[in-house]
C-alpha cells in the first residue's frame, strides 16, 4: 500500500537497502577537536570555558539577553518553572500532545498539570482553547489567576513548539499576561524556529531547549534556559550550581539547589554543533522541500509551518487519513527498515496524569490517531 512512499524515501536518502533512522546526529565540524581540547584542559565537569561559550552562543542565536546551560531539556524546564515562581500544588497549564518530559518537569517542580487542547495546524497549544478554558474556569484575584473549580493558583503556562513548528505564541503570551500567568516556553524541539521574526523560546518569561541525541544539534545530553530577565537568569544559574555562594574554598549554600549545570565535555560538543547550525538548517530545509513536492500529489498531508512561522524542520511530519491508515503506514515502513514513529500518547491517558483536569481535547485526540514522523536526518 505504501511501497511507493518507501521507495521515494530510500531514493531521497540514497539508501537502497540499509536501515534508515528517524533522525541521526550529524558531526561534521570541530566536535573531535573541541572534545580533545577539553580533555587536555582537564576541566571536563561543569567548570570550563566551553560552558560559558555555549551560553554566549545560545544567547546570540536566540536573541535572548541571557542563557543558562543545563544537563538536559527536562532539567532546564524544571528549573525554569522553579524560578518562574511555581510552588507545590499549584497548577500549570500545558498541552496533552507533547513528549512526557513537559508534564514530568511540571511534576518535578511540584506543580499539577492541566491539559488544554492544541491547534490542528501547529500541533501546539491553542490560544482559542486556552482562552475558553480560562474564561470558564479561572478568575483573577489579588493579581493572580485561580482555578474556580479547584481553588488552586494557576502559576504558569507551558506551550510546546511541537516538532519545531511554532505555535501561535504571541497570542498565548497576550492571554497569559491578561490572567497574570507566567509563560514558560518549552522550545526543546525548536532551536532555529521563528515566529514573526522572533526566535521561539523568547516570547515568554523564560524558554527552554534540549540538546538530546536526536535533536537538530546535539551534545549527547544537554539543555538551556533563555530569558531577558537579569534577576531570573542569575537565580537560575545559582540554583543550577547547587546554590553555592562563590568562594575560593568555602562550601556555603543558601538554598536547596540542583546539580544541573552542563559539563564542559557536553558544552564542547554543543559549541561545535552550534557552529554548524546554519548549514544543518539549510540541509533540512532542502529535505522539507523534497518531501513537500512529493506529498502534494498524494492523499498524505505534510505538516507545514503556519503563516509568519519558520520551522527548523527537526522532524518532518505527515497526517494520515485515520488511525487505520496510520497503523498500516507505521507497520509497512518500519517493516521495510524505514524508521517512522507515531506522535506521543496523550499525557492525560498516561496513568500518572489521567486524573489531571483537562479542557475539550478533540484536536489533540484527532492528531494522536493520525500523525507520523518521517526520516529527517541531515543528508550528506
Amino acid at each position: 500500500m505504501y511501497n511507493e512512499v518507501i521507495s521515494f524515501i530510500r531514493k531521497t536518502f540514497n539508501t537502497p537497502e540499509e536501515f534508515i533512522p528517524l533522525h541521526a546526529p550529524y558531526f561534521g565540524g570541530n566536535e573531535k577537536k573541541y572534545l580533545a581540547d577539553t580533555i587536555d584542559s582537564t576541566f571536563v565537569s561543569s567548570v570550563g570555558a566551553y560552558v560559558n561559550r555555549f551560553e554566549d552562543m545560545m544567547a546570540e542565536i536566540t536573541g535572548a539577553k541571557y542563557a543558562i546551560a543545563t544537563t538536559n531539556g527536562t532539567t532546564a524546564l524544571h528549573l525554569a518553572l522553579i524560578v518562574a515562581g511555581v510552588k507545590r500544588d499549584e497548577e500549570v497549564i500545558t498541552q496533552p500532545l507533547t513528549f512526557v518530559a513537559t508534564a514530568n518537569a511540571i511534576s518535578h517542580a511540584g506543580g499539577i498539570p492541566v491539559f488544554v487542547d492544541v491547534d490542528l495546524d501547529t500541533m501546539g497549544l491553542s490560544p482559542n482553547a486556552l482562552k475558553t478554558f480560562l474564561t470558564e474556569n479561572a478568575e483573577v484575584r489579588d493579581g493572580a489567576a485561580y482555578n474556580k473549580q479547584t481553588g488552586r493558583r494557576i502559576a504558569a503556562c507551558v506551550p510546546m513548539h511541537t516538532f519545531g513548528f511554532p505555535a501561535r505564541i504571541d497570542e498565548l503570551a497576550d492571554i497569559c499576561a491578561q490572567y497574570h500567568i507566567a509563560l514558560v516556553e518549552d522550545a526543546a524541539e525548536s532551536l532555529g524556529s521563528y515566529y514573526k521574526g522572533k526566535h521561539t523560546g523568547t516570547f515568554g518569561l523564560l524558554g527552554t531547549f534540549s540538546f538530546n541525541g536526536n535533536k537538530t544539534v546535539t551534545c549527547g545530553g544537554g539543555g538551556a534556559i533563555v530569558t531577558n530577565d537579569e534577576k531570573l537568569a542569575a537565580l537560575a544559574k545559582h540554583l543550577s550550581t547547587t546554590a553555592k555562594i562563590p568562594h575560593p574554598y568555602e562550601f556555603v549554600h543558601d538554598a536547596v539547589g540542583y546539580n544541573y549545570r552542563m559539563p564542559n565535555l557536553n558544552a564542547a560538543l554543543a559549541c561545535a554543533q552550534l557552529e554548524q547550525l546554519p548549514v544543518i538548517l539549510s540541509n533540512k530545509k532542502e529535505l522539507a522541500d523534497i518531501y513537500s513536492g512529493y506529498f502534494e500529489n498524494t492523499a498524505i498531508k505534510l505538516v507545514m509551518p503556519i503563516q509568519d512561522g519558520v520551522a527548523n524542520n527537526w522532524l518532518h511530519t505527515v497526517v494520515l487519513e485515520d488511525q487505520q491508515h496510520r497503523d498500516a503506514f507505521l507497520e509497512q515502513t518500519n517493516g521495510s527498515k524505514v524508521m517512522t514513529r507515531p506522535i506521543w500518547r496523550l499525557m492525560n491517558k498516561l496513568p500518572m496524569y489521567e486524573q489531571c483536569m483537562t479542557g475539550d481535547l478533540k484536536n489533540a485526540e484527532w492528531l494522536e490517531e493520525r500523525v507520523v514522523n518521517l526520516p529527517s536526518s541531515y543528508r550528506p
